[in-house]
C-alpha cells in the first residue's frame, strides 16, 4: 500500500512528540507500505510569524508574507526528517518547490493546480520515507505561496491524489470527527464513517477536524481519507463516498457557527438590478454573503436580509451606505447572532427533518431569525445566547447520543 500521513501543528509541537511521529512513520513503512508524511509547522508558529508581519507592513496578502510564514514548515520537515534517520530509518524532507506543488498566485490562499510526484517515487525506490511541507507551493513566476489556513489538510490529501494513495490519514489531537462538539455536549460520539458531502457541510458549517478543500480535494480524486489521533493507534473516521447503510442515519451531526451577523435593508425598490448593485460592493470587498432573504410587499418595496461574518459586518454596512446610497437608506444590523445546522445524507429520504428540528427549538423557546436548507442540511440563526443549549436539544433529540443503529428515523 502507499500511505500519505499528514501531521498537524500539536502533533509535531515538541521534540518529543516529533520523536513519536517519526516512530509512527517508520512502523508503518517497515509493515511494507510506502509512506510520505506532510508536516505543519510546530504549533503556534505560524501564529507567531504572522503576527511578526504586520509590525512591519500591513498587507497581509503581499507575497513576502508568504515567504516568511512559510518557513514555519521548513523548520518542521527538516526535523522529523532528522528523527526517521536519528531511529534508524531513511528520510528525506521536501519543500514545496523541491515536490513541486504549483499553485496560483493567489499570496495567503493560493490554490493548488498541479503537483510533480516523480521525485517522491523516486524517494521510494530508495527506501525513504518523503517528509513533505505542507501549507506551501509556488507559483508559476517561481514565487513561494501559502494556501492558507489549515492548509496542510489540503496538501496531504493534494499529494495523496498525486500519489494516487491508498488512504491519507489525518493525524490531529482529536480522536475523530464526532456528532458535534464534545465541549458543548457531553453525550456526542464519535461517527465511525462520513461521506465526503456530509463532511463538506459540517467543515463549511464550523467543524474544524478538516479543511474544507482538503474534504472537496478527496471527494472530486476519491481518496479516502482517515482522521485519526496521533496520541493512540485506535481507529478514527473514515471521510469517504457515500455508502447505502448512510441513508439510514438521518442525521449524522450537529455544528454550530457563532461567527454570524445578519444585516437588513428595508423598503428597497423590487427591480432588475437592485439585487446585484447592492451585493456587488460587498463581492469586491472580499466579504462572503451567506443566507439570503427578500420579502416583497404590494407597495413594490421588499425587505432584503442577509447573513455575513461577524467581523466584516460593520465594514459591510459601511460599504453598502457609501457605494448603494439611497437604496441603503434604511439599514439596520445584529451582530449578536449564531447559526446551528443539522447534516445528514438521510435528510433525502426522510420526511419531518425541518419539522422536528423547528419543534425541538421551539420546546426550548428558541426563536429561529432566519431559515436555509440543502438537500443534506438544514441551517437557522438564532441569537447566540441560545446557541449551546440549541446544539444540545437538537444532538440528544435527534438520538446522536446513541450508537447509528438505536436511532429513530423521522419519518
Amino acid at each position: 500500500m502507499l500511505i500519505v500521513q499528514k501531521y498537524g501543528g500539536t502533533s509535531v509541537g515538541t521534540v518529543t512528540r516529533m520523536k513519536r511521529v517519526a516512530r509512527r512513520c517508520l512502523e508503518t513503512q517497515r509493515q511494507g507500505h510506502d509512506v510520505a508524511v506532510v508536516v505543519s509547522a510546530m504549533a503556534g508558529e505560524t501564529n507567531r510569524l504572522l503576527a511578526l508581519t504586520p509590525k512591519i507592513h500591513e498587507d497581509p496578502n503581499d507575497s513576502e508574507v508568504d515567504v516568511a510564514v512559510a518557513t514555519g514548515e521548513q523548520v518542521s520537515v527538516g526535523l522529523v526528517a532528522l528523527a526517521i534517520r536519528h531511529l534508524g530509518g531513511k528520510a528525506q524532507s521536501f519543500l514545496g518547490h523541491q515536490v513541486k506543488i504549483t499553485t496560483d498566485s493567489a499570496f495567503s490562499r493560493a490554490r493548488i493546480r498541479s503537483i510533480d510526484a516523480e521525485r517522491i517515487h523516486h524517494c521510494f525506490k530508495e527506501g525513504k520515507i518523503a517528509v513533505i511541507a505542507g501549507f506551501q507551493g509556488i507559483d508559476e513566476a517561481g514565487s513561494i505561496t501559502t494556501l492558507g489556513r489549515g492548509g496542510s489538510d489540503t496538501t496531504g490529501v493534494a499529494i495523496a491524489a498525486a500519489l494516487k494513495a491508498d488512504v491519507c490519514e489525518i493525524y490531529t489531537d482529536v480522536d475523530g470527527v464526532y456528532t458535534t462538539d464534545p465541549n458543548i455536549c457531553p453525550s456526542a460520539r464519535k461517527i465511525e464513517r462520513v461521506s465526503y458531502e456530509e463532511m463538506l457541510e459540517l467543515a463549511s458549517l464550523g467543524a474544524k477536524v478538516l479543511q474544507i478543500r482538503s474534504v472537496e480535494l478527496g471527494m472530486n480524486h476519491g481518496v479516502k481519507i482517515h482522521v485519526r489521533s496521533s496520541f493512540h493507534k485506535k481507529p478514527g473516521t473514515w471521510v469517504v463516498p457515500e455508502e447505502e447503510s448512510m441513508e439510514a442515519v438521518v442525521v449524522s451531526g450537529v455544528s454550530a457557527n457563532r461567527d454570524e451577523a445578519k444585516i437588513t435593508l428595508f423598503a428597497v425598490p423590487d427591480q432588475p438590478g437592485v439585487a446585484a448593485r447592492i451585493f456587488k460592493p460587498l463581492t469586491d470587498a472580499g466579504v462572503v454573503v451567506d443566507m439570503i432573504i427578500q420579502n416583497v410587499s404590494a407597495d413594490g418595496r421588499t425587505d432584503l436580509t442577509f447573513t455575513v461574518p461577524r467581523g466584516d459586518c460593520k465594514r459591510a454596512v459601511e460599504l453598502l451606505k457609501s457605494d448603494c446610497g439611497e437604496l441603503c437608506a434604511n439599514i439596520s444590523f445584529d451582530d449578536s447572532l449564531a447559526k446551528v445546522s443539522i447534516v445528514g445524507v438521510g435528510m433525502r429520504s426522510h420526511a419531518g427533518v425541518a419539522q422536528r428540528m423547528f419543534e425541538l427549538l421551539a420546546g426550548e423557546g428558541i426563536n429561529i431569525l432566519m431559515i436555509s436548507t440543502s438537500e443534506i442540511r438544514i441551517s437557522v440563526v438564532i441569537s447566540a445566547k441560545y446557541t449551546e443549549l440549541a446544539v444540545r436539544i437538537l444532538h440528544d433529540g435527534f438520538g446522536l447520543d446513541k450508537p447509528p443503529e438505536k436511532r429513530v428515523g423521522v419519518a
